[in-house]
């Protein structure tokens, strides 16, 4: 996977509104083995409560099962397990979404795929949840044009709630300005659709609208 990787990356750096076609078979046995390994040990567990110890002891099988629903779009994430935690400074708590370790397996497979591809076309100035950076990095560039660099103002904003109220169809449509693939595309799709469990319910919550079954 990682040669391919290399690859597509290199294509994106070339062509800025290059198209892919062809993503959704880099999630193979090979790569998804790969994505369980690199996952941290001992993380809290979605709602089926299921570790990596666990789906570790029949890995090859639960990876071949795996691999198969993908190929037959059969694959369905399951909503993910709401829990909160403290807000820094703040008497409020921000909500998480804990998933279930199979799909941590699958959104990092396609998190090395987005990143390959949109890595090239961020801004160096950029830094939120991009490998390889992290908020020191983010102050040192900050320290830099404050003191070398004419400023006269710095603006610090915040999106109130922004994951629970971004709009998952611009979200879609912007994809396909760089991924034509439907099958990769599918399963960022229902992943999107997958909502979360809180108090027994299964909540899909979009900008549009916020369903409870």
């Amino acid at each position: 996977m990682e040669t391919k990787l290399l690859r597509i990356a290199e294509l994106a750096k070339s062509d800025p509104k290059m198209k892919f076609t062809s993503l959704a078979h880099l999630l193979n046995k090979e790569a998804l083995v790969q994505c369980h390994l690199e996952l941290p040990n001992k993380k809290a567990t979605g709602i089926s409560g299921t570790t990596k110890e666990q789906y570790g002891e029949s890995l090859e099988e639960n990876i071949e099962d795996l691999v198969s629903r993908l190929k037959s779009k059969s694959y369905r994430p399951v909503p993910v397990r709401r829990m909160y935690i403290p807000k820094l400074n703040s008497n409020k708590k921000r909500p998480l979404g804990i998933p279930e370790h199979e799909d941590k397996i699958v959104q990092r497979g396609i998190t090395k795929i987005l990143n390959t591809i949109y890595e090239n076309d961020f801004l160096d100035c950029s830094f939120g949840f991009r490998p390889n950076r992290n908020c020191h990095d983010a102050l040192k560039i900050l320290n830099f044009y404050i003191e070398k660099r004419s400023v006269n103002y710095v603006v610090d904003v915040d999106i109130r709630g922004f994951f629970d109220n971004v709009d998952h169809i611009w979200m879609m449509e912007f994809l396909k300005l760089r991924i034509s693939d439907p099958n990769l595309l599918r399963i960022i799709g229902r992943f999107l659709k997958g909502g979360y469990m809180e108090e027994g319910r299964n909540i899909i919550q979009t900008k549009a609208h916020r369903k409870v079954e």
